[in-house]
């Protein structure tokens, strides 16, 4: 899960010392500000009362061939406004203003993006004025000489011939300002910066930009091709070739929307699919939140009040989905690695295995890093987009971090979600010695792995209690999020649990617990309580005017509801299986999730991919509300399934099924083939632990 508690917690300061003011000092800073409310007829005006020499942008140098350029542009920008030519007129109405709601949070006016960038007015054969889009900046607290004004910086839109520089534009706004000021403004008040511009001319492709759309060609080529075949050729699916049903779309779709029916066979957990998908609904709810308090919002302040209430328990408590992750994961590289070693006398082929997750894993997770890196600008743009990708500059310096899925422990994270994937890897690297301990030495080992699980809970007790951490909003340490969350030595809990769990699920499969329905109620209460406690214990201590909790308070909170919460979903899972489920069996079992949880991995990997294009793409000021959010949500996350299920088609499925060349073929009874083949399509849809064809 992307570092959620940090992108809130720097809303956050914002919005605390934004409503930390002095009643008596808001009137006066507001009627200044409000003088420069109409920006761009303002610069008109001053265009049309000025001369060129009087645009100074030289500073006594030797101009240069942009500034005269930019001098000769700017003649004409003049000129047009004092005739009233449309281009000009165009060039000044999509400035924006100062933003309206300036108290509410509005920081933010994105003026016409679209128009500006469409300008263009031939000046002669070989050249045309174009328009360039750039925000400015301003701190209007440091204008005022306020030290901590409620209103802080907001950013407008402006609208310059493209052959201005950020140099040349900061001078006229500048003299703009000191006009309507009486006063020079330093750029670190006001300021307009390259990084913030665009213009309608795209950068030229590079040649990791070409390889991808040949290779995404390529594969689309390769899919069409043996999806053809597959039609018109395959009227027996059985008899069809390997490499037809590794690149068809029909076959891999037939396999991904396959609803099994696995009642009769005991050793398959049918509840782990709807825990898997909501676990992931989850994820993708919290990120939505994330991305909406970074976008341009006309009442970002509200997220202050809206943080109190006990809703946004469910949106900054969300890693406790992570940790559902990591407890599914370890179930089942416990449960289907000990039943393939006792049909094979305590062999497991390491390298076999390795290189199965490896193939399931880092094809996909190669093409999200170019995609987000190099293909998301030529998708999308907008007046948020100026930048391209947000994590581009960590890509660019440690994408082969996340490669070699160490990225949890480096401070650049390409993907900022692939951290889990990190964990999840390196905990699937140790997973050999523990099931070779598992199946040596049985209960002895057990024991072994929980005292590990005691140890790590004390490290990670004692990380927050000696650095005093804190992950409440109002009290947030970032670097705890390193230590504490991302660091596979303290977020290995719930993992560990989960493998305990599946060992004992392996030891009495085929039995049936009879329970009584005192320990059916008491086990059900406890897990509810675990849950509720989990999500609303620091509720009461997160309102801003509560007392701030003790650390040791914080420390025992994040230790036990670790463990508690995946000794909650344990208890979930024993009671589905086991017929003590009721309607939440009944649920959680439901055949409609398998397609889902079998898309799963590829909608992980691509949701704030989707995400981020919405909310950085937009035109116009959104709104900040819970209703809002949750339009927003499902709108997204339908798209994001119909990109994953594409990206599957392309990359997933035919690499994924590479592992049909690897190793010897086995031959086995109907009825343990049968039964082989359910493991694995239950071992293939989960996200945590894609490695059935090892086994």
């Amino acid at each position: 899960m992307v570092n959620i508690f940090g992108v809130v917690f720097l809303c956050g300061l914002a919005l605390i010392s934004a409503t930390k003011y002095k009643e008596d000092g808001v009137l006066p800073e507001f009627h200044r500000v409000e003088q420069l409310r109409s920006l761009g007829l303002a610069f008109a005006g001053h265009l049309q009362d000025v001369e060129l020499d009087e645009l100074s942008v030289l500073d006594s140098r030797v101009p240069t061939a942009e500034d005269l350029l930019c001098l000769s542009d700017m003649n004409a920008l003049m000129n047009g406004l004092r005739v009233g030519q449309y281009w000009a007129l165009k060039m000044i109405d999509s400035w924006g203003s100062i933003p309206s709601g300036l108290l509410n949070g509005n920081m933010y006016d994105l003026g016409n993006f679209d128009e500006c960038l469409n300008i263009r007015k031939e000046v002669s054969q070989s050249r045309a004025i174009q328009g360039k889009y750039c925000f400015l900046s301003v701190s209007v607290g440091a204008i005022l000489g306020v030290e901590k004004g409620i209103i802080g910086t907001f950013k407008t839109a402006t609208c310059f011939p493209a052959s201005c520089s950020a140099a040349h534009m900061n001078t006229f706004v500048g003299q703009l300002m000191k006009q309507f000021l009486n006063a020079s403004i330093p750029s670190s008040v006001m300021s307009i910066s390259d990084s913030s511009c665009q213009t309608i001319e795209s950068e030229p492709w590079d040649g990791l930009t070409i390889f991808m759309i040949v290779f995404l060609s390529a594969m689309g080529a390769l899919v069409a091709l043996f999806t053809l075949w597959d039609y018109c050729l395959g009227k027996n699916q059985d008899s069809l070739p390997v490499i037809v049903k590794v690149f068809s779309a029909r076959s891999n779709s037939r396999a991904l929307f396959r609803v099994v029916d696995t009642k009769s066979n005991p050793n398959v957990i049918e509840c782990l699919n709807g825990i898997r998908c909501l676990s992931l609904i989850w994820v993708v709810f919290c990120h939505q939140y994330v991305m909406s308090l970074l976008s341009a919002n006309i009442n970002i302040f509200k997220a202050v009040s809206w943080e109190e209430t006990p809703y946004a328990s469910f949106i900054l408590h969300g890693f406790f989905s992570v940790d559902s992750f990591f407890v599914l994961g370890g179930i089942l590289v416990a449960l289907i690695p000990l039943r393939l070693m006792d049909r094979t006398k305590g062999k497991l082929n390491v390298p076999l295995m390795y290189l199965h997750r490896l193939i399931r894993i880092v094809p996909l997770l190669a093409i999200a890093i170019v995609i987000h890196m190099k293909l998301m600008p030529i998708i999308t743009d907008g007046p948020l987009f100026a930048s391209g990708y947000s994590q581009k500059a960590m890509c660019e310096r440690s994408w082969y971090f996340t490669l070699l899925f160490v990225n949890n422990y480096t401070d650049d994270k390409c993907l900022g979600h692939s951290w889990y994937l990190s964990v999840d890897m390196q905990l699937f690297l140790l997973s050999p010695l523990l099931l070779l301990a598992l199946y040596k030495w049985g209960k002895k080992a057990a024991a072994g792995i929980f005292v590990l699980i005691i140890l790590l809970s004390g490290c990670l007790f004692a990380t927050i209690m000696v650095n005093e951490y804190s992950l409440i909003l109002k009290n947030f340490t970032p670097l705890g999020m390193k230590d504490m969350y991302y660091a596979t030595h303290t977020h290995a809990t719930p993992w560990l649990i989960g493998f305990l769990f599946g060992y004992f699920l392996h030891l009495n499969s085929g039995k049936k617990f009879q329970l009584s329905w005192a320990a059916v109620w008491l086990g059900w209460i406890l897990c509810l309580a675990m849950i509720f406690t989990s999500i609303f214990a620091l509720y009461p201590a997160a309102q801003w005017s509560a007392p701030k909790l003790s650390t040791l308070a914080e420390s025992s909170y994040y230790t036990l509801t670790r463990v508690g919460w995946a000794m909650a979903l344990c208890w979930v899972i024993f009671a589905c299986k086991h017929g003590y489920g009721g309607l939440a069996n009944s649920f959680l079992s439901s055949p409609l999730w398998q397609p889902l949880s079998r898309l799963s991995y590829s909608v992980y990997m691509w949701h704030m991919f989707v995400q981020e294009v919405n909310a950085r793409s937009m035109r116009t000021n959104s709104y900040f509300s819970n209703y809002r959010i949750m339009l927003n949500f499902w709108s997204t996350f339908g798209f994001t399934v119909l990109f994953a299920y594409l990206m599957h088609l392309l990359v997933e499925a035919p690499f994924g099924g590479l592992d049909r060349f690897l190793g010897p073929s086995r031959k086995s009874p109907p009825v343990v083939k049968q039964k082989s083949n359910i493991d694995s399509n239950l071992e293939k849809i989960n996200v945590t632990t894609p490695t059935s064809t090892a086994y």
